[in-house]
């Protein structure tokens, strides 16, 4: 089950915290963006972990000082090679790019990313940024409950679809959310397909978690799911996936409050938020202004 590993272990679905529509939502439940932009910074060794924690506190403590309207989530890498993630989320291209050039006219936000960007930058090896659309149709239960202040973990799994196999990896995909709606209704994912930064068949599919402890809760549901879909069911999405994916790789990922902007409201629901976010937390984007030209990737 190696291949089809991330679909064993869905629960819920992730949200970046970023565009307008979103922070008119309830503050425990957004749904996934649009439009996601990932930053991926690899950390230099040694570098990682209190250190690279101060640097980006300082991009939060400007967008907090200008108040700025979008907000963003920072992980680090639990697995895999050292690295952090910034996803910010919008309703749109158009509006993505309406943010980038509002934080270039606002002079004091700009010099305070600036000033950030030098210190931070002395401790990476390397920047890149994928732009990732989101698939409704291979998510599910996409209008459930999705990324809250609770959430502590993103599992994040990339596949790269082989050339001229897209219909065998549909097929594949339909098969297992309806694998799942049979097995676990209330399992809960977001899928983005990459548009800019990554191969072309590029997916990513996104878990929320609470806790590491759901990754044992679900692991414990697979015989349900391979029951629902039936010895022939597994036959056949053995075949696909074999036909149609050209690699995969799933990865751990922990939310980090130090570098994340979060809503005030995520403040006032977790204690998890509050004051490691440097001061007051209000909102803004992942440093759109001060790397874009440096950034292309896979996002992951």
């Amino acid at each position: 089950m190696k291949t089809f590993h991330w679909f064993c272990a869905a629960t819920l679905a992730m949200a970046a915290p970023g565009s307008a529509a979103a922070q008119e939502q309830s503050p425990s439940t957004m749904s996934p963006p649009k439009v996601l932009t990932i930053i991926r910074e690899y950390v230099k060794p040694g570098k990682a972990g209190a250190m690279h924690d101060k640097t980006e506190a300082a991009y939060v403590q400007a967008m907090a000082h200008a108040k700025w309207p979008t907000h963003y989530l920072g992980v680090d890498s639990v697995t895999g090679k050292a690295r952090s993630l910034f996803f910010t989320g919008y309703e749109s291209f158009d509006a993505w790019e309406k943010d980038v050039a509002a934080t270039q006219k606002n002079a004091m936000l700009s010099a305070g990313m600036e000033r950030a960007s030098v210190a931070d930058g002395e401790l990476l090896d390397s920047v890149d940024t994928g732009a990732f659309i989101y698939n409704a149709e291979y998510s599910l239960n996409q209008q459930a409950e999705h990324a809250t202040p609770a959430t502590r973990y993103f599992e994040i799994s990339v596949y790269h679809v082989r050339h001229g196999h897209r219909k065998e990896w549909d097929e594949g995909v339909k098969m297992v959310l309806e694998g799942y709606k049979k097995a676990l209704p209330d399992a809960h994912w977001a899928c983005y397909e990459g548009m800019y930064g990554a191969p072309e068949g590029t997916y990513l599919f996104i878990v929320a978690r609470k806790s590491a402890g759901e990754i044992d809760r679900d692991f414990a549901h697979n015989k349900d799911f391979m029951a629902a879909m039936g010895e022939e069911g597994m036959k056949k999405l053995e075949e696909l996936s074999a036909a149609s994916i050209e690699s995969s790789e799933a990865n751990l990922f922990a939310l980090n409050p130090r570098m994340s902007y979060v809503p005030a409201e995520w403040i006032k629901a977790d204690d998890f938020w509050k004051s490691k976010t440097a001061s007051s937390v209000a909102a803004a984007p992942k440093k759109p202004a001060e790397k874009p030209a440096e950034k292309t990737g896979t996002g992951q």
